[in-house]
């Protein structure tokens, strides 16, 4: 008989609220920064750019290089459209091969999905076609302006197509504008006057055909913002169908009016006298001008109207000045002051309808 002492006791557990075994310890590690008297601790705020502030930076500098770019393609092109219109004075069939060019660029970018299709119906080119009449006749006259004065004079009469949208807008389409608005016009008037007046090499042929570039931009934008409200279609692939449509308006208007003989006799002057050259010269001022029309269809979807509007302006700057430079344009004093106070006003015109 086993006679050792026995300590079997009852163990009672009240609570195991705190009777976990292996319980993962957490280690909290509070850091505070006091100050020298370590009386109270400082408040350190260290702010990081956001994905909006980065996505804002991105955007404007995206649309910084548009209108570089923009402006760069516009300044190449009109430098050397002059130069084939010197050599080659057919502006129809100048307009026609830029036209063809841009559309023979997309049609090759759709074929090989570089860029995508637009997906359009037959009520997209009803409404485009208004738009590419005006295109067409804007296209055509700005370029016999340019083959019969200087480039610089023809941007210097361009500038005041401001002063033609709110007089169709106004007495065509009933639209009324703030008094602002009215009041801007009296420097692009003022200044496109003074210019005129005091252009040396003035020529009625090229003012005109700079006024009537002027009217018809300022329909085909009344067309373009009537017709395309609602369309889906990039700015890029906008454009193209446009310069397809306009190509297909302009081609038997430019047999009609020049026709191959007078092309074939002026192709064989002007290489006789520039020689191989001038085929890059064509080339180029027709590459550059669907590129340039081409970017600026582009930054619409980018920007506002009055920043568009504005950089429509500058661009205007930077043409006047590099073709005075290249070309050795003459300017009188009296018609470089017509001309800023007519850029200015394009300026004050784009503030205003803010």
């Amino acid at each position: 008989m086993d006679h050792s002492p026995s300590f079997q006791k009852l163990l009672y557990i009240s609570s195991t609220e705190n009777f976990v075994l292996n319980k993962p310890t957490k280690r909290v590690t509070e850091c505070k920064a006091y100050e020298a008297d370590r009386s109270r601790p400082l408040e350190i705020n260290i702010e990081l750019p956001d994905e909006h502030t980065q996505f804002e930076a991105a955007q404007r500098f995206k649309i910084g290089l548009y209108f570089a770019t923009w402006w760069a393609l516009n300044v190449v092109f009109n430098i050397y459209n002059k130069k084939v219109l010197n050599a080659f004075p057919y502006p129809c069939l100048t307009s026609t091969l830029s036209l063809a060019t841009g559309s023979l660029m997309m049609l090759i970018s759709w074929a090989t999905r570089i860029a995508d299709a637009p997906k359009t119906d037959l009520e997209f080119w009803k409404t485009l076609f208004p738009v590419a009449v005006a295109h067409t006749i804007g296209h055509v006259a700005a370029t016999v302006s340019m083959s019969k004065v200087a480039v610089s004079f023809t941007h210097i009469i361009k500038s005041g197509e401001p002063a033609f949208s709110v007089l169709v807008s106004r007495f065509l389409l009933g639209e009324s504008f703030p008094l602002p608005v009215y009041l801007s016009l009296l420097p692009i008037i003022g200044g496109c006057a003074l210019s005129a007046f005091t252009e040396l090499n003035f020529n009625i042929t090229g003012f005109m055909g700079a006024m009537i570039s002027n009217l018809a931009f300022v329909f085909r934008n009344i067309f373009s913002k009537k017709g395309m409200k609602g369309k889906s279609v990039s700015g890029m692939n906008y454009y193209a169908c446009l310069s397809i449509l306009s190509l297909l308006i302009l081609t038997p208007f430019a047999i009609a009016v020049e026709g191959p003989k007078m092309w074939a006799a002026g192709w064989q002057n002007a290489l006789s006298q520039i020689g191989p050259n001038f085929v890059w010269w064509v080339v180029a001022q027709s590459v550059f001008y669907h590129l340039y029309n081409q970017v600026s269809y582009m930054s619409l979807d980018q920007i506002s109207p009055l920043t568009f509007s504005i950089g429509n302006t500058m661009k205007r700057i930077s043409v006047i000045v590099s073709s005075i430079i290249i070309f050795h344009t003459p300017i009188q004093p009296i018609n470089a002051l017509g001309a800023a106070i007519a850029i200015f006003g394009t300026f004050l015109y784009s503030q205003a309808k803010q």
